[in-house]
């Protein structure tokens, strides 16, 4: 069998409708955080290998999943977490500037949002922990982010490219579900 990349986005936050979360360290649902560690627990192969980004609502699920399957320890990769947006963390989308989303979505790749992360500083650190894991034995497991779902997915479609805000349209996992890559 060939070895799969899960691509899991934690479950529900815990946050406003609305507001920019990236980084932002926040809880998920507990309730929905347990379904979705029982349905990832029925689902994963043995001998699966697990990391995950250490922001809260990740680390929530993984511990969950640890609990109902002692032998699949995750291990915290800071390379697995959500974009930054620097000073838009926490705020509501609408109450950003017109213009400094215009400027992001004008330069996707180049453009920190909120002068957090550029686009490119996330692709490179998906690409390494990609290609830490090229070659390895066994089904990968990343309990991650929608952000880092769609940089896998531009990576494998698209390597080289840089994408422009139009071409950003990957699909990513709904909270609490996966993606098998």
């Amino acid at each position: 069998m060939t070895p799969r990349l899960w691509l899991v986005r934690h479950a529900a936050p815990l946050v406003a409708p609305g507001l920019c979360y990236g980084r932002l360290d926040v809880e998920a649902d507990a309730l929905a955080t347990q379904r979705a560690a029982q349905a990832l627990a029925e689902a994963l192969p043995a001998q699966a290998r697990v990391r995950h980004s250490p922001l809260r609502r990740c680390a929530q699920l993984a511990q969950a999943l640890q609990a109902l399957r002692p032998e699949l320890r995750s291990l915290p990769d800071a390379r697995l977490q959500e974009m930054d947006f620097g000073a838009w963390e926490g705020r509501p989308w609408e109450s950003l500037a017109r213009s400094e989303v215009d400027a992001w979505a004008g330069d996707l790749h180049g453009h920190a949002p909120g002068g957090g992360e550029p686009l490119s500083a996330m692709l490179q650190r998906v690409q390494a922990a990609l290609g830490e894991i090229a070659g390895l034995p066994g089904d990968m497991v990343w309990i991650t982010h929608a952000g880092v779902a769609r940089c896998v997915h531009w990576l494998r479609a698209h390597p080289a490219q840089v994408p422009t805000a139009a071409q950003w349209t990957q699909a990513a996992p709904a909270p609490g579900e996966w993606f098998i890559s």
